[in-house]
Parts: structure tokens; C-alpha cells; sequence
């Protein structure tokens, strides 16, 4: 097991350059939320239903404490008629909350559906430069982040912020016009302190909120670390080493939610003193006027009720404002992958590829990833239909740039590469890469059945057709001797396979697709003898009546060749049949020469 250490922080989500603006992210947004406006429209009624409701409540309850107030001594219809109201106002309040919820959680989903499945295909749609400069763990949290970012934001602005607000606005509207405007004035005010010290000391509070996530990240990923190093730590005999060091880190966490949960009562002791003061305030005012006979209990009881009812959600705005913040963030940074334009895609003027013989030709092609280090120098070769041509040559030599060029992950900065004629930037994607099936060096399989990586390879496929795959790439054997046969899981990218095994997965997969090109790109280097044997035993069987391109490292995997094409620093240094080029005594057979000499000597080793 290895002994590296990953101890790397995560911080708060942060904007990334690429990152879509707060204005593009809602153009962008609007189309999938109208795609169902009748919806849209009976929450927005199902949300003023249910603060309607919400707000008589009070009033209500005022009526019925006058009405006890005024009545003691009677048969208290009034009251029963009037608690049978506030009983069905209460009900009414949460039947269209939830009503509201059921609405437009269908509209949430909806959207988060739709720009999930755009935000997917536009990866696909991106160039494998892309895929490789950036983390994909990164880019899937970024999706994930996004999707649960949209979430929060519907549900949050839909079923609190816009909700409070109108609320706010309904209760000033009540008291100025059942009592005076100072009562209005001053819950506007309390609200609108109360909002600002929230906000003031939830923004103090991002640093300590930092870093106390800071310190869990890194507590957490030291334990895993350690954990996954087990038989490193039992090697050096440091358990308590790394028990000391655990808990250093844990001493940081501890010291970091300390300073947290300070933060946390400095806020929350801020709102109740606020929400307080301004209840206080109201009912003084209140209390003066029902000694004075201008109000009753009842509105003295109602005002408090609205006061508190009018607060309660506002205890939350701390959380809701910071998370906000941070779904924003998300929401941006998923919406700025798609502002990334492919750089491989359809000419405006692509068709079709019309493919007659499967002939390709390399025309002066030059290529490099950077400006600065050219990979391949005015290349040219051909690869005759139906034939297999091998291209060897050192590392970098530039072997895998040219399966590369020829699938079109890259664009050629230079001359041309032609199938049967046809330039391969003047045809579509995909009836290019339709005609071409590659088993790569690293073959990665999905964690899934065998029989399910195969029938990959052409998901429409029969099970007569996989079965004769299955035969072509030389994997009966295998799957006859596995208990679960073809249904058996080959893990976590096919870690459960060996690297032969998982390499003839790779060829059947690749003949199940039915492409008439072949590229097969070292696909026996990291192998055994013995594996190495049996892939190049199904490797020649499947090529058969097919034009092949073979990548090699080891020559004596290429002996067959109908032609093979020596690379040297991105150049045609040679080429010909295997005889032919040991008998030129040039590049080639000074490299079988040497790989003849270091299998000789691993022989006399064994």
C-alpha cells in the first residue's frame, strides 16, 4: 500500500473565473422555470392562500378573546363559531403551504432535470484537452453543488424570503391601518435593524464558519489517510505517532467549533435582544392604550401574536442568507461549464462520413499540445484497407498523439488526415468515431457486470452477437471459470480484473461496436507473457478484414504487420515489413536489437 499522504483542505466554495454572472445564470434558468407556468402560477395563489390564512389568524384570535371578554356569562356561540374559524385558519395555512410545496417541487425538479442532463451533454461535448486539465472529481461536485444550489434557491426564495417579505409588508399594512402608523414604523424599523445586524454578523461569522469546515476536512481526510496507510503505520511501529497526530488535529478542530459556537451565541443573543426590544416597545404602547380604553385585549393579544409570528421566520435569515451566498456560488459555477464552447465540433458545412474501403491517410500533419514542444513534425503514411500497420518508436515519439488525431480528441495544427478521401474535419463527429473502434493502453471498465462492459460497446447489441464477441476476443475460458460467469463485477474501474483480462474485456467491447478501423494502442504493454500472448492471439483474430492501426512498444508484438512505421521526434524515420527493416540495419533494429538483449537478460535473471 502506499505510503502518500492527501491531506488537502477544502475550503468554502469559491467563483471561479468561468463562472456564469448572477444576471446570465436567471436568463438562463427562466426558460426551464416557465416550462410549466400554470404550475408557477397556482403555487404563487397556493402561497398567498396560505399567508392569508396565516395573517387572519390573529385577528381571530383577537376576536375570540374579546368576545370571552365581553360574553362570560353567556352561551359562548359566538366564540364557538369563532374557534372553529381560527381552527380551520390554522388548517387552511399549512394545506396550501403544502399544496404550494407539491406545485413547485414539480417546477424545481423539473429545471434541476433539464439543466443537470444539458450540463452532462455538454460535458461529453467538450474536447478531451478539457477532461484532462481539470479534476473530474471537481467537475462532478460542481454539478452536484449546482443541482442542490437550484434547489435551495427555489425552495428558500419561493417559501421563505419572498413569503417574510410579504408578510412584513401585510403586517405594516394591518397595524397602520387597525391602530397608527408609529406601530407600523416601528416594526419596519426592528425588521429592517434586525435584518441588518443578521447579515453584518453572518458575515463576521464566514470566518469562523471557514475555518472550523477547514479543520473537519482536514481531521477527516488524516484519519482516512491514515487508515488507508495501515500496514505503513504497523511497518514503523507509529500508532501512537499518528494517535498524537490525530488528535493535534482534532485540538484544532475543537479550538476552531469553539470559536464557532461563540460566534453563533454572539448572533443569536443579537436577534433575541432585537426581537425583544421591539415586542417590548409595541406592547408598551399597546398596554397604554387598552389602560386608556382606546384598545381591547384582544388587539393588545393580536399584536403580540403578529409580532412573533412575524419573527419567527426571521430567526432563520442567518443560515438562509449564508447559504444563499453559497448556492449562488454553486448555481454559477455549474452555469460556467456551459459558456465553455467545444473546441472539437461540426464544421457548418460537415456530412457524413461516406466510407467506401476504410482507407486513412496521413498528409503532412504536424501537431503539438504546446507551441513549444511540436509532437509531430509533417507526418505522412497510410494505412491500406484491410491491412495492419504498426507504428513503433521511443516515448514521445508521438504514438498515441496520432490515435488521438485520427478520433479527432485533438485538431492537427497542419496538413490533413483523410478517411477514403475525406477529410476528417469536413465530416460529423459522430460518423467519424462511428467507423473507428480503439482498445486503449488503460482500459477502464464501468463498475458492472463483464457481460454489461461489453454489450457497451453497442447497447442495442444482441445476446447471439456479444456471446460471438465474447469468442472473438478469447474470453470463454475466463468467464467458464468464474462462479457467477459473465455476470460477474469487475469492480471499481475493473480493479477486480487483472490487466489481460481486462484488456480482452476491452477487444470484445471494441469488436461488438462492428467499426471497420481498429486502433489498438499498446494495449499489451503493461502485460505478463503469458497475458501478452493470449491478447495478441485476439488481437490478430479480430483483425482480420479490417484496417488496423497498431501502437507498440515491444516489436515483438508487431512481427505480423503488414507495414510498420518507425517514429523518431515526430517524424517518418522508416518503414516496412519486420524483415525488411532489420535488414536496413537502421532505427528499427537498433531497438529489436536492444529489446532482444534486455529479454535475454530478464531470462538469465529468472
Amino acid at each position: 500500500m502506499r505510503g502518500i499522504r492527501s491531506t488537502a483542505k477544502q475550503p468554502e466554495p469559491q467563483k471561479r473565473p468561468d463562472a456564469m454572472g448572477l444576471g446570465q445564470s436567471v436568463r438562463t434558468l427562466w426558460p426551464y422555470l416557465m416550462a410549466f407556468k400554470g404550475r408557477v402560477l397556482l403555487a404563487v395563489l397556493a402561497l398567498l392562500a396560505a399567508k392569508g390564512a396565516s395573517l387572519l389568524m390573529p385577528w381571530a384570535l383577537k376576536e375570540i378573546i374579546d368576545a370571552v371578554d365581553g360574553n362570560l356569562h353567556s352561551l359562548l356561540l359566538v366564540p364557538v363559531a369563532l374557534l372553529l374559524l381560527y381552527g380551520s385558519l390554522r388548517f387552511a395555512s399549512v394545506l396550501f403551504g403544502e399544496i404550494r410545496d407539491a406545485l413547485f417541487g414539480r417546477v424545481t425538479e423539473h429545471a434541476m432535470r433539464q439543466i443537470g442532463l444539458k450540463v452532462f451533454q455538454h460535458l461529453h461535448s467538450l474536447e478531451l484537452a478539457f477532461h484532462l486539465d481539470r479534476q473530474t472529481g471537481g467537475i462532478s461536485r460542481d454539478i452536484e453543488r449546482g443541482s442542490n444550489g437550484l434547489s435551495f434557491l427555489m425552495r428558500f426564495l419561493m417559501f421563505n424570503i419572498v413569503p417574510t417579505l410579504f408578510e412584513i409588508l401585510a403586517v405594516a399594512l394591518i397595524f397602520s391601518w387597525l391602530f397608527s402608523p408609529l406601530y407600523a414604523v416601528i416594526t419596519l424599523f426592528a425588521v429592517a435593524v434586525y435584518i441588518f445586524f443578521t447579515v453584518y454578523v453572518t458575515e463576521w461569522r464566514n470566518a469562523f464558519i471557514r475555518e472550523a469546515n477547514q479543520a473537519d476536512n482536514t481531521t477527516n481526510s488524516r484519519a482516512v489517510d491514515s487508515l488507508l496507510n495501515y500496514e505503513t503505520v504497523k511497518y514503523f511501529n507509529n500508532e501512537q505517532y499518528e494517535a498524537d497526530t490525530y488528535d493535534g488535529f482534532l485540538a484544532k478542530w475543537e479550538r476552531a467549533r469553539l470559536k464557532n459556537r461563540l460566534s453563533l451565541l454572539a448572533l443569536n443573543s443579537g436577534q433575541a435582544l432585537l426581537i425583544a426590544m421591539a415586542i417590548t416597545a409595541l406592547m408598551w404602547l399597546a398596554a397604554a392604550q387598552v389602560v386608556n380604553g382606546e384598545l381591547s385585549i384582544g388587539e393588545l393579544v393580536m399584536i403580540n401574536a403578529y409580532m412573533i409570528q412575524l419573527f419567527l421566520p426571521l430567526n432563520f435569515l442567518g443560515f438562509v442568507y449564508r447559504e444563499i451566498r453559497r448556492a449562488l456560488t454553486d448555481l454559477e459555477n455549474m452555469l460556467g461549464l456551459l459558456t465553455r464552447q467545444p473546441q472539437i465540433r461540426d464544421s457548418h458545412s460537415a456530412k457524413p462520413l461516406q466510407l467506401q474501403q476504410a482507407k486513412v491517410s496521413f498528409k503532412q500533419v504536424s501537431f503539438g499540445y504546446q507551441p513549444q514542444r511540436p509532437i509531430l513534425d509533417a507526418l505522412s503514411f497510410e494505412v491500406p484497407p484491410g491491412c495492419k500497420v504498426a507504428i513503433v518508436g521511443a516515448s514521445g515519439a508521438g504514438k498515441s498523439t496520432i490515435a488521438r488525431l485520427l478520433y479527432r480528441f485533438y485538431e492537427s495544427q497542419s496538413g490533413s488526415i483523410e478517411i477514403d478521401g475525406q477529410d476528417i474535419r469536413q465530416v460529423t463527429l459522430q460518423s467519424l468515431r462511428q467507423v473507428i473502434a480503439i482498445v486503449p493502453q488503460d482500459t477502464v471498465l464501468f463498475n458492472s457486470s463483464i457481460i454489461d462492459n461489453i454489450a457497451y460497446g453497442r447497447p442495442g447489441a444482441s445476446a447471439t452477437e456479444i456471446e460471438q464477441a465474447i469468442d472473438m476476443a478469447q474470453l470463454r475460458a475466463f468467464i467458464n471459470s468464474l462462479p457467477d460467469g459473465a455476470n460477474t463485477l469487475v469492480g471499481e474501474r475493473g480493479l477486480k480484473v487483472s490487466g489481460g483480462e481486462k484488456q480482452r474485456i476491452a477487444i470484445a467491447r471494441a469488436m461488438l461496436k462492428g467499426s471497420p478501423i481498429l486502433v489498438f494502442d499498446e494495449a499489451t504493454s503493461a502485460l505478463d507473457s503469458t497475458s501478452e500472448q493470449a491478447i495478441l492471439k485476439a488481437i490478430a483474430q479480430v483483425s482480420r478484414n479490417h484496417t488496423s492501426l497498431v501502437i507498440a512498444h515491444r516489436l515483438s508484438t508487431i512481427t505480423d504487420a503488414d507495414n510498420i512505421i518507425v517514429l523518431k521526434q515526430g517524424k517518418l524515420a522508416e518503414q516496412g515489413t519486420h524483415q525488411q527493416l532489420l535488414q536496413q540495419q537502421g532505427e528499427y533494429a537498433r531497438m529489436w536489437q536492444l529489446q532482444q538483449e534486455q529479454q535475454q537478460e530478464q531470462q538469465k535473471q529468472q
